[in-house]
């Protein structure tokens, strides 16, 4: 994953809340390595920030799962920089659900992305 400007909360820094919302999504997710029809709904998550994540930046993320009580799993992940240093590690806890437990809706595959024309062009705040 590489950040953009958009994603930056300083001047060529990545918003915390970015890398801990690609360490709960990477943690979230790896339950599918064993269950593909599960996802992870966080319950909580616990992010430590170690080095500042510049904008336009390579990244690599990491998750696992470290526990699976049935219903409940916990993980942990890294988001690395190019050099190989760890900038952000997360721990969390998870529910397991299916999508049909998460959302009434039917979805296809192509409306997990934002269509091209309506990614914003700037966030005003």
């Amino acid at each position: 994953f590489t950040t953009s400007d958009q994603h930056q909360s300083y001047p060529k820094i990545t918003h915390g809340g970015i890398t801990a919302a690609i360490l709960d999504e990477v943690i979230g997710r790896a339950i599918m390595i064993t269950d593909p029809e599960t996802f992870g709904v966080t319950i909580e998550l616990t992010v430590r920030y170690k080095k500042p994540v510049p904008t336009k930046t390579e990244l690599k993320a990491i998750g696992r799962i470290t526990q699976d009580r049935g219903r409940i799993f916990s993980g942990s992940g890294e988001l690395y920089l190019p050099n190989g240093e760890v900038a952000v590690e997360a721990e969390g806890r998870f529910m397991k659900r299916r999508l049909d437990q998460i959302t009434d809706q039917d979805f296809s595959t192509n409306e997990w992305f934002a269509p091209e024309g309506e990614l914003p062009g700037e966030i005003h705040l």
